[in-house]
């Protein structure tokens, strides 16, 4: 009779540990930074930035355009928050193979909030074109986004992200042709097994995506003023640069509901065990 209520109990833990597993799966699907939405009601960007200070701000699943001419600068700012593998993807539509002299040669690169180049583990992130092709496509996958490393660290943080797309190599005859630029940022959630015990204080999002902050006068600040409403601070904080729904600062992950699956399975083995090695007992009251 123990036995059989020990082996439900185990059958009942092993129930238990995969409903909270597969509860960690839809939370990870149902992530909105797992799977970019769409452009805002405005639409995508339709213009690019020509340095670092004046790049177009995107959203993670927009698809922004831009015009501009073979020898230009492109640049956008995104942002990329903890637990993220951003993959950035850029298409350049040339002009006709008419009005060009030769090959070209494309390159797309990635900074962080710093304007510390990050290196692409995946994707062709430097292209050549032959003279006929009439688009090239690029593409870079970062490594995963962590809430927090070493100062000496050139680990990916939260914070805001740089594109830079421009061509490295082409005849001196085609340089200025028009040519069209589309980019995409996409992102997938890593999971637990990427994070990281620590968060940074404030994300890597500078002052050229924020905005400056008002310090005229003599510093005092209005009652008013320091009583905004929360609906005000939220689209500021969009404003400036962070993820629709704010900052994870990297403290929940799946790890949390792995380690608590881990930890009842244990409990449960641990009784079932203990009543199937004890073996029967004798019944109160009687004696051999």
């Amino acid at each position: 009779m123990r036995r059989t209520r020990a082996l439900r109990a185990l059958a009942g833990a092993v129930l238990t540990g995969a409903a909270l597993l597969a509860t960690a799966g839809t939370a990870t699907a149902d992530d909105p930074s797992a799977s970019p939405g769409t452009g805002g009601e405005g639409g995508a960007p339709t213009a690019a930035g020509t340095t670092f200070r004046l790049a177009t701000a995107i959203r993670q699943g927009e698809r922004a355009a831009a015009e501009g001419s073979a020898g230009d600068y492109f640049y956008w700012v995104f942002p990329a928050d903890a637990g993220q593998r951003v993959t950035v993807t850029a298409t350049v539509k040339l002009p006709e193979s008419a009005g060009r002299q030769g090959a070209s040669r494309w390159r797309i690169d990635v900074h962080d909030g710093l304007r510390r180049r990050q290196a692409c583990v995946h994707g062709g992130q430097t292209r050549s074109v032959p003279a006929d092709a009439a688009s090239v496509q690029l593409a870079c996958t970062l490594r995963t986004v962590r809430a927090w490393a070493e100062p000496w660290s050139d680990a990916p943080l939260p914070g805001s992200y740089y594109i830079r797309l421009t061509v490295v190599d082409l005849p001196q005859r085609d340089l200025g042709l028009p040519v069209r630029a589309e980019i995409e940022a996409t992102s997938v959630d890593a999971g637990g097994a990427h994070a990281v015990d620590g968060k940074l204080s404030t994300p890597l999002v500078p002052l050229t995506v924020t905005g400056p902050r008002d310090e005229g006068g003599d510093g005092d600040t209005s009652q008013e003023e320091q009583g905004e409403p929360e609906e005000q601070e939220r689209d500021e904080a969009v404003a400036a640069g962070a993820p629709e729904n704010g900052w994870s600062s990297g403290w929940w992950t799946d790890r949390w509901l792995w380690t608590a699956a881990g930890g009842l399975l244990a409990a449960f083995t641990t009784a079932a065990g203990y009543n199937l090695a004890r073996g029967p007992g004798r019944r109160p009251g009687i004696r051999a």
